[in-house]
């Protein structure tokens, strides 16, 4: 199964491709991976890709393409793939599909986690971080034994400036104008499938479930 995960950020994307991958055993591909992956294995396009980015410059079409092709062409991609974070846009979803073809396989579901945007804010400003160790809690869906404070080092728990509310609200915004063009397309091709977010995690993989779980057979 050939599959695409697409969210905004807050949406849970992270949680249910682990499970995807963990009952279908197909493997997760995140646009950092494959680029970290390029530049270990020190190929001609990784090269590229860390010329661009130690710039801090935004890698071209053509060598993010070049990059995916590598990695899909790899034997543990033989089952079907879950992408994640490519693609971003409708050149790049043009591109994929040329590339697919070119694999001799296709597409089969866009899966499209939705959550209110409230909710999103909700979970996205609710996030606190440990400045020390890095775990992460929230303060209603994860919240430490002790408010404010990390179960594992004692430290004082912070909040990142990004996930304040309005930089929240505001990255939000962009995030849903970049997309309505990609999920135009996707749903005109008819891959998009709709999955509704706001539920509890369980709840929201049944949906996922239930809907790629025939082409495993």
């Amino acid at each position: 199964m050939n599959l695409i995960l697409m969210g905004l950020p807050g949406a849970g994307k992270g949680t249910q491709a682990e499970k995807i991958v963990e009952k279908y055993n197909i493997p997760h591909i995140s646009t950092g991976d494959m680029f970290r992956s390029a530049i270990k294995e020190g190929t001609q396009l990784g090269k590229e890709a860390k010329s661009y980015m130690d710039e801090g410059a935004l890698v071209p079409d053509e060598v993010t393409i070049g990059i995916v092709k590598e990695r899909l062409s790899k034997p543990d991609c033989e089952k079907g793939f879950l992408l994640d974070g490519f693609p971003r846009t409708v050149a790049q979803a043009e591109a994929l599909e040329a590339l697919l073809s070119e694999l001799e396989t296709s597409l089969d579901y866009v899966l499209h986690v939705k959550v209110p945007e409230e909710k999103l804010v909700e979970r996205l400003t609710g996030r606190r971080i440990c400045p020390e160790c890095g775990a992460t809690y929230h303060i209603e869906f994860n919240p430490p034994k002790e408010p404010g404070i990390c179960d594992l080092d004692g430290t004082k728990l912070t909040q990142r400036e990004d996930d304040q509310p309005e930089t929240v609200k505001n990255r939000l915004s962009v995030n849903i104008e970049q997309t309505k063009p990609l999920l135009t397309f996707y749903d005109e091709k008819g891959y998009l499938v709709d999955i509704e977010g706001d539920a509890d995690i369980d709840a929201v993989f049944k949906q996922i479930d239930a809907k790629i779980g025939g082409l495993s057979k």
